[in-house]
């Protein structure tokens, strides 16, 4: 007997619900489903099923060797599927989602290089900032920047951590002082992204890790990073503003970050994909890059 495929033979039994659904998915006899299935018991000694003229139950012992072929077998499944996609090369459309100011100023840093590696690959970047069902709308994965993703059916693989820098210009801050303490933005012109939670009311956590929350006002929010980031070089406010938006401006001098000790909850990215026995080529290939690209802090 050929205990892997009566294994497979018992499986199909259970998961198409009967002897003759089982034999067409396998396109074998109904006989031999049923010859399989029975010299499986002869082996294992025990009763895998109750059949009765019209329907079968498994037994206990049936239901406990169903969980452990089901496991076995998608594994050897999937060892399978791993070693032929291992000389496969990535190709297809990829569609791709992400946040606007993270796809405008940061993915769009390192996709061409991606796509240089995989010439296979061809890209449908979609960006914006709204919720977006990943397999309603048929794309392949997402980059998300967030304090904390939803519970969801997505594999999530976190790529890296990003702090959020409360930053001005000198001559703002020359002209109306510099915040020593959060309750200190209480004074300032706080310009606000207005997609975040709780945005007028920041709570950080100081150096000795004693929390401060402040209520904070100003004439101008925005559900654009850029736009607030715009208007901070223009010396309008205070703008809190991810890392990857700022740090260059930070390094030339044009911003300046302010409350660097007092800390705020940070974004995580993370890429997200739907769930799949097999993940494409294509969607690991870009997985992987990104993962490397941000395995050295880029901000």
């Amino acid at each position: 007997m050929d205990q892997l495929a009566a294994m497979k033979s018992f499986r199909a039994v259970v998961e198409t619900q009967g002897f003759s659904a089982a034999a067409a998915q396998l396109q074998v006899s109904h006989t031999a489903v049923s010859r399989q299935v029975q010299q499986l018991e002869a082996l294992l000694g025990v009763q895998l099923l109750n059949r009765t003229t019209r329907r079968f139950a498994l037994t206990e012992a049936g239901q406990t060797y169903y969980a452990h072929s089901q496991q076995i077998l998608d594994q050897l499944e999937q060892a399978a599927f791993a070693v032929t996609q291992h000389q496969g090369k990535p190709s297809g459309v990829l569609r791709i989602n992400a946040p606007m100011s993270f796809g405008l100023e940061e993915l769009s840093l390192w996709l061409p290089a991606f796509l240089a590696a995989h010439p296979g690959v061809s890209v449908d970047l979609v960006c914006n900032d709204r919720f977006v069902d990943l397999i309603e709308e048929g794309f392949d994965v997402a980059l998300r920047l967030a304090y904390q993703l939803s519970d969801s059916t997505l594999v999530v693989k976190r790529l890296a951590v990003c702090d959020e820098w409360w930053v001005a210009t000198p001559g703002y801050l020359q002209q109306h002082g510099v915040p020593q303490r959060p309750a200190d933005l209480a004074a300032h012109n706080c310009l606000v992204y207005s997609l975040m939670q709780k945005a007028t009311q920041p709570h950080f956590t100081g150096p000795d890790g004693s929390g401060h929350s402040v209520t904070v006002r100003g004439s101008l929010q925005a559900n654009s990073g850029i736009a607030l980031r715009a208007a901070a070089l223009a010396g309008l406010g205070l703008a809190l503003s991810p890392a990857f938006l700022v740090h260059r401006e930070v390094a030339r001098g044009e911003l300046v970050r302010v409350l660097a000790d007092y800390r705020q909850p940070p974004l995580t990215l993370s890429a997200l994909y739907p769930q799949s026995r097999h993940l494409s080529p294509k969607v690991r290939a870009l997985v992987d890059y990104a993962a490397e690209h941000y395995r050295t802090p880029r901000w």
